[in-house]
């Protein structure tokens, strides 16, 4: 049984595109808003857990939201700066995040800095123990680039049983729910 974590992300905002002034990316096309879902998925339980958050992002009653998906090493500063939120989902690997993930924030923060203070994200991290270290690292560098958590970074031990899935899939949706485009 996997243990979970991370606050219940059902009380989260979900109203509409409102940010509080933040400076929105350009979503595909106009009338809709592109979802960044930025993971490293090396394992079973991390692709479980990857689905269930992408199965969140694309409910069919979340419309004109673009989910784009990039494993870490693959994204980019353009990936970002094209997007109006981030989804990011990491393994904890000896305590931090894997380093598919720091490479990826190493690449976008600097080009990334100013363009995208204030937009939203959420996170998952998986692990067999000892999560705290990737926790704390996705918040200082979330912080740092001044973005904006919708929920709590969603901890899960051990393999994702059907709560630990049914979390990822409403993290997913909250996220995309709180960047869809007002009627």
């Amino acid at each position: 049984m996997a243990g979970v974590s991370g606050g219940d992300v059902g009380d989260a905002d979900v109203g509409g595109a409102d940010m509080g002034g933040a400076d929105v990316g350009g979503g595909a096309e106009s009338g809709t808003t592109r979802l960044l879902v930025v993971h490293h998925t090396p394992s079973p339980g991390m692709q479980a857990m990857l689905e269930a958050c992408l199965a969140g992002a694309r409910d069919e009653e979340i419309s004109g939201v673009e989910v784009v998906v990039r494993p870490a090493l693959v994204a980019s500063a353009v990936d970002v700066l094209e997007a109006d939120a981030y989804l990011l989902g990491t393994p904890a690997n000896i305590g931090y995040v894997s380093g598919a993930l720091k490479h990826f924030f190493d690449q976008i923060y600097y080009p990334c800095l100013d363009a995208t203070r204030g937009r939203p994200f959420a996170a998952y991290v998986h692990g067999n123990e000892g999560l705290e270290g990737a926790v704390r690292a996705i918040s200082s560098i979330t912080s740092a680039l001044g973005w904006e958590a919708v929920a709590p970074t969603l901890e899960v031990m051990g393999t994702p049983d059907r709560e630990a899935l049914a979390a990822c899939q409403e993290l997913g949706a909250v996220l995309a729910a709180t960047v869809m485009p007002e009627d």
